[in-house]
């Protein structure tokens, strides 16, 4: 793995916990009424996102099992609110998809060698 998807893939397990701190405490209501904590797993899922388009096809084509282009397409979205954002869906995003993308991510990591 080359130095610059280490760097990305470093930074995407740091958004993920962030998003996982965000919420682990809430509930969706909690979620849907609290507008900081919304915009602030927006922007780590954007972050997220921004950092799967600059990953490597290499490194994309050798995990071919992560859904890359669902992240992206999840940041574009984001970025340019196409019909407006609904929070049940980046709840689901964040309680279901970012868990599993950390997980990945890991396992990547490890499988690389690289220290935690």
């Amino acid at each position: 793995m080359n130095e610059r998807d280490e760097g990305l893939l470093k930074w995407i397990r740091e958004e993920t916990e962030f998003v996982l701190e965000q919420i682990e405490p809430l509930v969706l209501q909690d979620f849907i009424n609290n507008k900081h904590v919304q915009h602030s797993v927006c922007m780590a899922l954007i972050n997220i996102g921004e950092s799967v388009k600059a990953l490597s096809k290499d490194l994309k084509n050798e995990y071919q099992n992560i859904q890359w282009q669902d992240i992206t397409d999840l940041r574009n979205v984001a970025v340019h609110n196409y019909g407006g954002l609904r929070m049940e869906w980046i709840w689901k995003n964040a309680t279901k998809d970012v868990p599993e993308l950390l997980e990945q991510v890991r396992g990547i990591l490890h499988a690389e060698g690289v220290e935690e």
